[in-house]
C-alpha cells in the first residue's frame, strides 16, 4: 500500500506543478496595476517638484520589491534578441509597458531607453519651474504625461509638435523647457532612424535560474506563505487562515451529516425499490434537490431566526468577530450556533445526490448472482445488504469524495454571503470585487490542492475497498 500510495503521489506533482504555473499565469496577466492598488492611489499623479517626483519613483520600487515583482517571471524567458534582460527592473507599469510596445517596433532597446529617460528629464526639469511659470506649464505638462502612454508614432509626434508649439509661444517657458524638450526630440527621431527591427527575428533564449517571480511564489506557498494583499496590505495567510477555519468546520460537518442520512437512506430505498418507502423517499428526495440553496438559505433565516414569525429557534446572521486567544473548541462552541441553518442549506442537497447514487448503486449490487447465493446460504439480511451489498457499491461513493474537498470552498459561496460568514467562499467573493489577486489565485491554488487530494483519496479507498485495485507497473 505504502509503494502503491507513493507511486500516485509521483503521478499528482507534475498536475500540481501545472495547476501552480495556471495561477501564477493568469495572477500576472490580471488586469490593473498591483502597485498603484497597494498604495491607494498613483504617487506620481501628484508629484510637483523633481525631489517628489524621485520620491514616488522610490515607493514604486521599494513596492516591487516587496510584492516580488522586480525580479524576471520565471526560471527562464523565451523573447528576440532585441529585448534586455532589465525590462522587469522598470516598476512604474505604463512606462514598461510603453517602452516594451516601442521595443516591438523598433528592436533598438539603447534608443528606447535614451527616448524614455528624455521624457522622465524633461518631467523633472518641468517639475522645478518657478511659480510664476506653473499655470502656463500646464497644457504642456498635459502632452508630456501623454508620451508615457503612446508609442505609436503619429501619437508621439502629435504630442512632440504641440509642445513645440506651446514653447514658442511663450518665451518664458522656452528658457527653461527647450534644452530637455529638444533631446526629448532628437531621442525619438534618433530612435526611428536607428531602428534594427531586424533584431526582434532573431529568437532568444534567456536562464534568469530560481531567482524569479514564480520560484519565490511557489517556494513560499509551499511554506504556507500566500503573499500579500494588496487590497487590505496584510500577508494573505492571516486573511485564508481565518477564513479557512470557517469553511472547514461548516462544510465537514455538513459532509458528514450528508453522508450519514444519505447513506442508510439509498441502501433502504434499493432494498425496497418498488415499495411504498422507495417511492416516497424518491420524491420527497427530487423535491429538496429542486430547491434552490439560496431561496432556502434565505427563508429559513427570515422565518427561523427573528421574533417576527415566533419562531426564533436559530441564531441569525454572524456579526461579530473571533478572538485568537480562544482555542480551537472555545471557537468552536462560539461560532456553531451561527453555523446550523448553514448546515442544514449545505445538506439537504447533497442528501438527496447522495441518496440517489448510493440508491442506483445498490440496486445494480443486488441483482448480482453472489447476492443470491449469499441469501440461499441462510446468511442474516443485514450481513447480505451490509457486508456483501454495500462494500461493491462503495465506488459510487467513493469517486464523489474526489469532488468534495474542492467544492467545499466554492460550494458554500452562496450561503457563506447570506448568513454573512467569512469562510474560503466570502473571501474569494469579496476579493474578486476587490481585485486583490493575490487573495484569489491562492485560494484557486488551494482549490488545486484539494483537488489532487480529494484524488489521491479515492485512489487509496478504491484499494482499501477492492484489494484487486493496484498500481500497474
Amino acid at each position: 500500500m505504502l509503494a502503491y500510495l507513493f507511486k500516485r503521489l509521483l503521478l499528482f506533482v507534475p498536475t500540481l506543478l501545472v495547476a501552480s504555473m495556471l495561477a501564477f499565469l493568469l495572477s500576472r496577466l490580471a488586469p490593473g496595476d498591483s502597485i498603484v492598488s497597494y498604495l491607494k492611489q498613483d504617487p506620481l499623479g501628484t508629484v510637483s517638484s523633481p525631489v517628489e517626483l524621485l520620491n514616488a519613483e522610490k515607493e514604486y520600487l521599494e513596492t516591487a520589491t516587496l510584492l516580488n515583482l522586480d525580479k524576471p517571471a520565471f526560471y527562464f524567458s523565451i523573447t528576440s534578441a532585441a529585448y534586455p534582460d532589465t525590462l522587469n527592473k522598470i516598476a512604474i507599469k505604463t512606462r514598461r509597458i510603453m517602452a516594451e510596445r516601442l521595443l516591438e517596433q523598433y528592436g533598438n532597446w539603447p534608443a528606447v531607453e535614451k527616448y524614455c529617460w528624455s521624457i522622465r528629464e524633461t518631467e523633472a526639469t518641468l517639475l522645478s519651474l518657478p511659480d510664476s511659470l506653473t499655470l502656463t506649464a500646464t497644457d504642456f505638462k498635459i502632452e508630456l504625461r501623454d508620451l508615457y502612454i503612446y508609442h505609436l508614432d503619429g501619437n508621439i509626434l502629435s504630442r512632440i509638435n504641440k509642445m513645440e508649439n506651446i514653447l514658442k509661444q511663450q518665451p518664458a517657458l522656452f528658457k527653461f523647457l527647450s534644452p530637455d524638450f529638444f533631446v526629448l526630440k532628437n531621442n525619438y527621431a534618433s530612435l526611428k532612424s536607428t531602428a534594427t527591427p531586424y533584431k526582434l527575428k532573431i529568437p532568444s533564449i534567456r536562464w534568469h535560474g530560481s531567482i524569479n517571480q514564480y520560484h519565490t511564489w511557489l517556494t513560499d506557498f509551499i511554506k504556507g506563505d500566500f503573499g500579500i494583499s494588496i487590497f487590505r496590505r496584510r500577508t494573505a495567510t492571516d486573511i485564508i487562515a481565518p477564513a479557512l477555519f470557517w469553511t472547514v468546520v461548516l462544510n465537514f460537518s455538513a459532509i458528514f451529516l450528508a453522508f450519514a442520512i444519505a447513506i442508510p437512506l439509498g441502501v433502504w430505498s434499493a432494498v425496497k425499490k418498488g415499495g411504498r418507502f422507495d417511492k416516497t423517499t424518491s420524491l420527497a428526495l427530487f423535491m429538496l434537490y429542486s430547491l434552490p440553496i439560496f431561496w432556502t438559505g434565505t427563508m429559513l433565516l427570515i422565518f427561523f431566526t427573528t421574533n417576527e414569525y415566533g419562531m426564533d429557534f436559530f441564531k441569525g446572521a454572524w456579526l461579530g468577530n473571533l478572538s485568537r486567544d480562544l482555542s480551537f473548541f472555545g471557537k468552536i462552541k462560539k461560532i456553531f450556533p451561527y453555523l446550523l441553518l448553514p448546515i442544514i442549506c449545505l445538506t439537504y442537497r447533497s442528501i438527496a445526490f447522495i441518496a440517489r447514487q448510493v440508491r442506483g448503486g445498490m440496486t445494480d449490487v443486488l441483482n448480482q448472482e453472489y447476492i443470491k447465493t449469499a441469501r440461499a446460504k441462510g446468511l442474516p439480511e443485514f450481513k447480505v445488504i451490509w457486508k456483501h451489498g454495500f462494500r461493491n457499491a462503495l465506488f459510487p461513493i467513493i469517486t464523489m469524495i474526489a469532488n468534495i474537498l474542492p467544492a467545499s470552498i466554492a460550494g458554500s459561496i452562496t450561503i457563506e454571503l447570506i448568513y454573512n460568514l467569512p469562510g474560503l467562499g466570502l473571501t474569494l467573493l469579496d476579493s474578486i470585487n476587490e481585485q486583490d489577486w493575490p487573495i484569489v489565485f491562492a485560494i484557486m491554488m488551494l482549490g488545486a490542492v484539494l483537488t489532487i487530494v480529494g484524488i489521491l483519496l479515492s485512489d487509496v479507498l478504491y484499494a482499501l475497498a477492492d484489494p484487486r485495485i493496484r498500481f500497474k507497473k
